[in-house]
C-alpha cells in the first residue's frame, strides 16, 4: 500500500517547499522507490489558468491537458514519474465536486459541512493522485500543502491530512515542515523563535513533524539545531539545515547528507537500497563548470516575475549544460521595446520570444522578431511568439501589410492568426481544414503529435514526429499559408489529426536558425538531457557568437 509524506510550510511562503519536496523525491526515487508528488493549493481558484502570471507564476500543462501550479514542472524535472491532473488540485475543485455530490443527492440529505465532507473529498483525492489500492499505485506519495500554517484557507488541508495520517494507521505517513530561521543583522545571530512559534501552531492542530526543514541564507549550527529540537519535540536528528545554494540541484545531496531520506525511510519501514546520487553529482559539476557562456534575449510581457518563466529558465539551463555553456538570460519587456530602440538586441547572442495572452507588448515582439529575421540571429518563438513571426513575416516580406491576430485586432483585414472558427475565405464563408474539429475557439491543452516535413530544421531536430504539450486559442490561418509559403515561410509541421501549423521556419540557406513553435516544448525538458529543441537553439546561439566574433577579428585586421 502507497505511505504518504505530507509537506507544510511555515513563516512565510516561498521558501521553496516545491523544490525541497522534488528533492526528496528524487533520494526516494535514487533508493529504489517508484513516488509520485501532489500539489495541495488552498484558492478558491479552480485551476490557475485563468490566474495573472504576475501573482501567480507560470501555469505549467501535464501531458493530459491539466493546467496546473508551476510546482509540477520542479517535480516532472527531478523525478521520473510524469505528472497529471490527479497530481494537483485545488480548494475550488474540491467544493465544487463537494457541491455537486449536494446537488445529485449523494450525502442523502444530510447537513454538508467542512468536516467530514470537504476532509473527506480531500483525503479522495489524494488517494486518487497517489493510486491509492489501485495496480498503479505508488510505493511513496509526497503531498505538498500550499500557503503556510496558520492560514485559514489551508486549514481543511491540514486537517485532512491529519485525520488521513490516523486512518493510515502507524508507520504509514510522516510530516516534514519547511521553516525560516532569519538572520537578524543588528543582532548578528539567527533566530529561532519563529520556528518555535510555526510548529507550536502546527502542534495545536494536531500534527507534530516527523523533520524539520530549516532554510536560512547560512548553515545553521549545531546548538541552534538542539534549541530548535527541544523547543518543537523533534529528535535534533530531524532538524535539518537547508541554506542557500548556487543551484537547485544541489539540494538533494545537501538533504542526503543530513539523513533526510534516511529519516523517512526508518519512518514508514521502508527497507531500500543506500540511494545513490552520482547522476545529480555528475550534474552539479556540469553545472558549475562551464566551459564558454551565451547570452539570450528574452523579450516577454511578464518579465518582472521570473517565475512567469520558470519552465522556459530551466529548459535553456538544460540546453546550456548539454552544450557545456552557461546561459545568461536578458529579460526585456516587450512593452518597453516598442517605444525604445532595437538595436539592444544586437548585444545577445540569440532571441526568444515566449507565449504570452492579450494585446499588451505584441508590438515590441514583432520588433523582435524582425530584428532577428534580418539580421540572422538565431530566433526562438514559443506559442505567441511563434505567432508574431508569422504576422511580422506577413507584413514585411508576403506583401501582407495589414496582418494581425483576431485576438489583437478582431476586426482586422488580414487576420494570418485567428481562431478556428474565424477562418474565411475571400468570399466570407467560414473556411476550416477539418469541418468535424472540435477544437472550435476554445484553449487547445495538452499533448498532441504533429507530422514533420523532411529536410527542414525542425526534422533534424525532431524526426518524423513531434509530440510536445499546448496552451493556447489562436491558430495559423489557413486561408494564408498558400501566400505565406510563396513568400518563403516554411511551415515544416501540422498536427496529425486537424492539419494545423505547428511549426514555421525560414530556409537555412536565407536564416541560419529562425524558428517558431505553436506548442511548449519547455514543459518536457529535464536536466539529464535538456530538451532537443532546445539544445539545439543554445548551439545555434553559441555558433552564431563564434561567427560574430571571427567576422569582428577579421574586421580588426
Amino acid at each position: 500500500m502507497t505511505k504518504f509524506v505530507f509537506v507544510t510550510g511555515g513563516v512565510v511562503s516561498s521558501l521553496g517547499k516545491g523544490i525541497a519536496s522534488a528533492s526528496l523525491a528524487a533520494l526516494l526515487e535514487s533508493r529504489g522507490l517508484k513516488v509520485t508528488l501532489i500539489k495541495l493549493d488552498p484558492y478558491l481558484n479552480v485551476d490557475p489558468g485563468t490566474m495573472s502570471p504576475f501573482q501567480h507564476g507560470e501555469v505549467f500543462v501535464t501531458d493530459d491537458g491539466a493546467e496546473t501550479d508551476l510546482d509540477l514542472g520542479h517535480y516532472e524535472r527531478f523525478i521520473e514519474t510524469r505528472m497529471k491532473k490527479a497530481n494537483n488540485f485545488t480548494t475550488g475543485q474540491i467544493y465544487k465536486s463537494v457541491l455537486e455530490k449536494e446537488r445529485r443527492g449523494d450525502y442523502l440529505g444530510k447537513t454538508v459541512q467542512v468536516i467530514p465532507h470537504v476532509t473527506n473529498e480531500i483525503q479522495d483525492f489524494i488517494k486518487r493522485g497517489a493510486g491509492y489500492g489501485t495496480p498503479e499505485a505508488v510505493d511513496v506519495a509526497i503531498v505538498e500543502i500550499g500557503g503556510t500554517i496558520g492560514d485559514i484557507e489551508s486549514l481543511p488541508f491540514v486537517e485532512a491530512v491529519r485525520q488521513l495520517s490516523l486512518r493510515l494507521g502507524p508507520n504509514q505517513a510522516a510530516f516534514v515542515h519547511l521553516t525560516y530561521v532569519p538572520w537578524i543583522a543588528a543582532a548578528g545571530e539567527l533566530k529561532t523563535k519563529p520556528t518555535q512559534h510555526t510548529v507550536q501552531k502546527l502542534r495545536e492542530i494536531g500534527i507534530q513533524p516527523d523533520a524539520l526543514l530549516c532554510r536560512a541564507d547560512r548553515a545553521i549550527p549545531d546548538d541552534e539545531r538542539e534549541k530548535i529540537s527541544l523547543f518543537t519535540n523533534v529528535a535534533q536528528w530531524g532538524v535539518i539545515s537547508m541554506p542557500d545554494v548556487d543551484t537547485i540541484y544541489k539540494v538533494p545531496r545537501v538533504l542526503h547528507e543530513q539523513g533526510l531520506d534516511g529519516l523517512i525511510c526508518d519512518k514508514l519501514r521502508l527497507n531500500t537500497p543506500p540511494a545513490n546520487l552520482k547522476r545529480w553529482d555528475d550534474l552539479v559539476h556540469e553545472v558549475l563548470n562551464p566551459q564558454r557562456e551565451v547570452s539570450i534575449a528574452m523579450v516577454g510581457k511578464y518579465v518582472d516575475l521570473s517565475d512567469s518563466y520558470k519552465s522556459l529558465n530551466e529548459a535553456l539551463r538544460h540546453a546550456g549544460m548539454k552544450n557545456h555553456a552557461q546561459v545568461n538570460i536578458t529579460y526585456i519587456d516587450s512593452e518597453n521595446l516598442e517605444t525604445e530602440s532595437i538595436d539592444q538586441l544586437a548585444q545577445f547572442d540569440a532571441v526568444l520570444v515566449p507565449g504570452g495572452f492579450g494585446k499588451r507588448g505584441v508590438e515590441g515582439k514583432i520588433k523582435a522578431a524582425r530584428f532577428a529575421r534580418e539580421n540572422k540571429v538565431p530566433y526562438l518563438g514559443i506559442c505567441l511568439g511563434m505567432q508574431v513571426a508569422t504576422i511580422e513575416f506577413a507584413r514585411h516580406v508576403a506583401d501582407l501589410t495589414q496582418a494581425n491576430s483576431t485576438e489583437f485586432e478582431p476586426e482586422g483585414a488580414q487576420p494570418v492568426i485567428a481562431l478556428i472558427t474565424e477562418w474565411k475565405d475571400e468570399d466570407g464563408t467560414i473556411k476550416t481544414r477539418d469541418e468535424n474539429s472540435d477544437l472550435g475557439g476554445t484553449m487547445r491543452l495538452g499533448a498532441q503529435s504533429s507530422d514533420v516535413t523532411p529536410g527542414t530544421l525542425a526534422h533534424s531536430i525532431y524526426g518524423p514526429v513531434v509530440t510536445e504539450r499546448h496552451r493556447h486559442r489562436y491558430e495559423a490561418n489557413v486561408t494564408y499559408l498558400d501566400q505565406l509559403r510563396k513568400a518563403g515561410l516554411v511551415i515544416s509541421a501540422f498536427t496529425q489529426r486537424e492539419h494545423l501549423t505547428e511549426i514555421v521556419e525560414l530556409p537555412q540557406a536565407v536564416h541560419p536558425w529562425f524558428m517558431g513553435v505553436q506548442f511548449h516544448p519547455e514543459f518536457k525538458s529535464t536536466p539529464w538531457d535538456g530538451h532537443p529543441l532546445f539544445n539545439a537553439f543554445v548551439k545555434a546561439a553559441l555558433d552564431h557568437q563564434t561567427a560574430t566574433a571571427t567576422s569582428s577579428a577579421k574586421a580588426t585586421a
